[in-house]
């Protein structure tokens, strides 16, 4: 029993709901309510998915129910109908249902539908019923993805041999200065950041080779080892900010023992105890990047799309902490190299681009680069995504010019602005006590 009628204000622009004979068959002679409830989710403020990065088609979702029965399982799917405009080359349809056992407070699932994706309209045949929507899904072009990925594994050659170089140029001005205690600490926090950028780009381009193909439990483990070097990258780069607070702001008022040693410990340990957590509740596993039309571009051991409130609170919500703290310390830094240069106090003959490069390798230094990825949401900014991985790839070349132009050629003398500042401030702390 239903409505005998349709209300339509377009021709042709209703959808259709087609179940299978296997339904009534199971009836035999009883009488029951077939019920059809279209809802608007945006009026009643349902069916929202935590994290959801889909969109419903029209805010609409169609529940299907057949007494009181829960029908699943069956042979000869439902079929929906989903009409809608020329969608985009932007998205990608996905025929979902609500389950309201998945996550805290439920979400959309795909498992046991099948989609026909047409014009101007797209088939679902599920082989259950319950509520159903046509979820819109960012997706990448596949003209858009190739480059993207080609471009992306080039980058991390470059940036893997600029990152060697850079090491090896550290180390040779911690040999070569090594009374030099402060100018020895600064060079081991750089080396430490590189590191963890080799290890970054090196476990990048094994996921993006290894990963297809590869049995459960050891792409659990190499998804494991990336999120682990992704995050000892950003540690890296909050302690570069904490290390350059305690320079400018506590210039003498703090010594710690074995200071790089404990920078160390907590830059390298601290990833491996949020990988722990993430692993024990089985965060890691495949991981598509998948075009419109449903071809996979690449396959990555990462943190699966069934966790990924872990990757934003682990990836995003981390870094984004990091990215704020360390703009205050460059706006800090900045904010007294300029005052210093007024007074007089760091010799004015360094030319105005060097000042400039300095200024840009520093912001590198701290993960600039990577907060354009809060611009890349979805595929809505296609250049973003481009200068997103274009930076990131030259991220080891921009630290490597910025270090030679820093600390090359150097005399005895401390050399860079960097060097000139600590020293004043040094001497005007004594002079004052």
């Amino acid at each position: 029993q239903g409505p005998r009628m349709l209300n339509m204000t377009e021709k042709g622009k209703a959808g259709k709901i087609q179940l299978p004979r296997e339904i009534f068959r199971s009836l035999s002679s009883r009488a029951v309510r077939v019920v059809v409830t279209v809802l608007n989710i945006q009026q009643l403020g349902m069916f929202k998915e935590v994290n959801q990065t889909g969109q419903v088609l029209d805010d609409t979702v169609v529940g299907i129910t057949v007494g009181e029965m829960s029908i699943s399982g069956l042979r000869d799917p439902v079929q929906l109908t989903f009409a809608h405009r020329q969608l985009p080359h932007d998205v990608t349809p996905q025929c979902v249902f609500w389950d309201p056992s998945k996550g805290i407070a439920g979400g959309w699932r795909s498992s046991g539908c099948v989609m026909q994706p047409e014009d101007k309209r797209t088939v679902c045949s599920c082989d259950h019923l319950t509520f159903f929507t046509l979820l819109l899904n960012p997706a990448l072009d596949k003209s858009m993805a190739q480059p993207l990925m080609a471009i992306a594994t080039a980058g991390c050659g470059v940036a893997m041999a600029f990152s060697i170089f850079t090491i090896a140029f550290c180390i040779f001005l911690r040999c070569r200065f090594r009374s030099e205690e402060t100018l020895c600490i600064n060079l081991g926090l750089h080396v430490n950041l590189l590191g963890s950028l080799l290890l970054l780009n090196l476990a990048f381009l094994l996921n993006s080779e290894l990963s297809s193909g590869t049995q459960l439990g050891t792409c659990k483990v190499l998804g494991g080892f990336t999120h682990y070097c992704l995050l000892c990258c950003f540690t890296w780069m909050v302690l570069e900010g904490c290390h350059l607070y305690l320079l400018f702001v506590k210039v003498l008022g703090t010594y710690i023992r074995h200071y790089l040693a404990k920078l160390c410990l907590v830059g390298w340990g601290f990833p491996i105890l949020v990988v722990g957590v993430a692993g024990a509740i089985d965060s890691y596993g495949e991981y598509r990047i998948q075009t419109m039309d449903q071809e996979v571009i690449a396959h990555l051991c990462w943190i699966t799309s069934k966790r990924l409130l872990v990757h934003y609170i682990t990836n995003c919500g981390y870094f984004g902490l990091i990215f704020l703290f360390n703009m205050a310390v460059f706006g800090v830094v900045a904010r007294k190299s300029c005052c210093l240069q007024h007074t007089g106090a760091v010799q004015g003959d360094r030319k105005t681009w060097k000042v400039a490069l300095v200024a840009v390798g520093l912001f590198c230094l701290l993960g600039a680069t990577w907060a354009v990825a809060f611009l890349t949401y979805g595929i809505s900014s296609a250049p973003m995504l481009y200068l997103f991985t274009i930076l990131n790839s030259l991220q080891g070349i921009f630290i490597f010019i910025w270090l030679v132009v820093l600390y090359y050629p150097k005399t005895k003398e401390m050399a860079g602005s960097l060097s000139h500042i600590i020293r004043h401030d040094k001497n005007t702390t004594v002079s004052q006590d």
